[in-house]
């Protein structure tokens, strides 16, 4: 790995600029200034090399003994909700391009919509009613997880070396680990709102290289700006939005952030064109192209998960108006009774969202809130086998969803340094992880009282992640720059170049994340390991 690190560090010290200082914010329009994605340099054998280590890395830490941890042959945890109801999907399924439904038990509604359920039904359909069965669609999905993170990293920063931070960092975490490796909902949805994080940066790319062409070859600019062609990678990630939102509610956060963000792009775009109504122009041309692409596409696209749920007859609550479920003064009477019906479930679990708070007497022993979420304050226990006997004595074997600390207690500092070169040093790559962390962590800060757990801060991780390794990056070209204007330079040997100053705090921060993994390793993977030795992993009173 570090052979590896080496050579990127090559290909980073020909891309840094000579001055090796950040380029300055320039009002007028330009092919770089102030733009969200600087470009995108050629593939390389650099990109190759790393994409291959760190992909195998991901493949062997997601799929080594996936299948070991179970409930004497059952599912553990929330995977006792998910994977009974994906088998469901799968038995009733008699049109592969419809699907089937889940049955709703007696002890509740089924409360998220059926993609990701639909997902890992096909694993089942695969392997079986098994552990490999229901969590192999997870654990595949987990590595592209991890490739996302490089891809996203790689448009932000036109580097390689960044891109190779990002996966290692993606491959350590526990969070993004132990989430692939079980079959719930949560890596699927990661993986969904990545991809749209992606598509949204491509467009962006695209569009600054549209808006150059455009302003560079017209000398008589409009009013309201330049009206730009269809554009085909937000039409992507509004499709990504709403395979999101058709595994969780959730997905609507995103939607929203998505949206508001486009919009003030598309008007600062204008603005930096010289167009005289830079907001008026955003609002007139591109306001309503971005709705229709990130909200009505995404709801087009959270419908048709549904497909399954209109075309059978015994679905929950489908003919709610005709069997006398739907009150016979509700406006619902009105609509046809396939709609009612539809329209009548989603507030019924609209409704049970609604009160599963804290203050309606709904406690876990394992909850927590979103400010803990920033410091992985609060894991949460998937499987316990205590006090079993081995040659130390009394053994211990716990899995716990549990983030890397060396990863995870960088949280708040990275996004302060997000914050502040956003502000003021005005470096836009950090503008979309930002706003896409805040899209996953602001809206359950106004909903404190409802019951929450450390896995719905899986979405957050990845772009804790890609700011880490922006932030890295930039560690390590601030000694680039001083090496490559000095004579000293020519005289060291590259390798000493690459472990000094900016570059050694870069290397010293990933073997420490490295390390922090394989040591939790035990609580990651539910190793039986001796009482004493657990009670050294435990560094917190809260973790227990």
């Amino acid at each position: 790995m570090f052979y590896t690190f080496c050579m990127l560090a090559k290909e980073r010290l020909h891309t840094r600029s000579r001055t090796g200082a950040p380029q300055r914010y320039v009002p007028r329009f330009s092919t770089q200034a102030g733009h969200l994605a600087p470009g995108s340099k050629p593939w390389t054998r650099a990109d190759s090399i790393s994409t291959a280590i760190i992909s195998s890395l991901a493949i062997l830490t997601r799929f080594i003994r996936l299948g070991a941890i179970t409930d004497e042959g059952t599912p553990v945890f929330d995977e006792k909700h998910y994977v009974p109801q994906a088998f469901d999907i799968l038995e009733s399924t008699s049109n592969p391009l419809v699907g089937g439904i889940e049955l709703n038990p007696g002890f509740g509604l089924v409360v998220h919509p059926p993609l990701a359920k639909q997902l890992i039904a096909l694993g089942e359909f695969l392997f079986g009613y098994s552990p490999w069965g229901w969590r192999v669609i997870n654990a595949c999905i987990g590595v592209g997880v991890v490739l996302l993170i490089m891809a996203i990293t790689r448009r932000l920063s036109n580097s390689t070396f960044a891109a190779s931070i990002a996966g290692v960092i993606a491959v350590c975490d526990g969070v993004l680990l132990v989430t692939s490796r079980f079959g719930m909902l949560d890596i699927i949805q990661v993986f969904f709102v990545l991809c749209a994080a992606y598509c949204f940066l491509r467009d962006a790319q695209q569009q600054d290289a549209a808006y150059s062409n455009a302003y560079a070859s017209r000398a008589n600019i409009p009013t309201l700006g330049f009206r730009i062609g269809f554009r085909w990678w937000r039409f992507a990630c509004g499709i990504s939005l709403g395979l999101s939102l058709s595994v969780k509610w959730s997905g609507l956060y995103y939607m929203a952030f998505f949206g508001m963000l486009a919009v003030a792009l598309d008007a600062f775009r204008r603005h930096r064109g010289q167009a005289k109504r830079p907001i008026l122009g955003a609002i007139g041309l591109d306001a309503f192209p971005a709705f229709a692409s990130l909200v009505l596409l995404p709801v087009a696209v959270y419908l048709l998960s549904w497909r399954s749920w209109f075309d059978s007859e015994t679905s929950v609550y489908r003919h709610a108006l005709s069997d006398g479920t739907i009150a016979a003064d509700s406006f619902l009477q009105r609509l046809p009774e396939a709609i009612a019906g539809f329209v009548y479930y989603h507030t019924s679990v609209l409704q049970f969202h609604s009160t599963l708070t804290n203050a309606n007497g709904h406690h876990h022993p394992w909850e927590s809130k979103p400010l803990s979420w920033l410091v992985a304050g609060r894991p949460v226990l998937y499987y316990s086998n205590t006090d079993v006997a081995c040659a130390a004595g009394k053994c211990q074997q716990m899995l716990f969803l549990f983030g890397t600390p060396a990863i995870w207690w960088m949280t708040i500092p990275v996004l302060l340094w997000a914050a502040y070169s956003l502000i003021v040093r005005r470096q836009v790559q950090y503008l979309l992880p930002f706003v896409a962390f805040m899209a996953g962590f602001v809206p359950w800060l106004l909903n404190y009282d409802r019951q929450m757990y450390f896995f719905y801060a899986a979405v957050l991780v990845p772009f804790t992640i890609v700011l880490l390794a922006l932030s890295c990056h930039e560690a390590a070209n601030a000694s680039t720059g001083w090496l490559s204007r000095g004579r000293r330079y020519r005289l060291m040997p590259r390798c000493l170049a690459l472990c000094s100053n900016g570059q050694r705090l870069v290397l010293c921060y990933l073997s420490l994340v490295v390390a922090a993994f394989v040591y939790f390793l035990p609580i990651l993977y539910g190793i039986l390991i001796p009482g004493t030795w657990y009670s050294q992993l435990m560094w917190l009173p809260s973790w227990y």
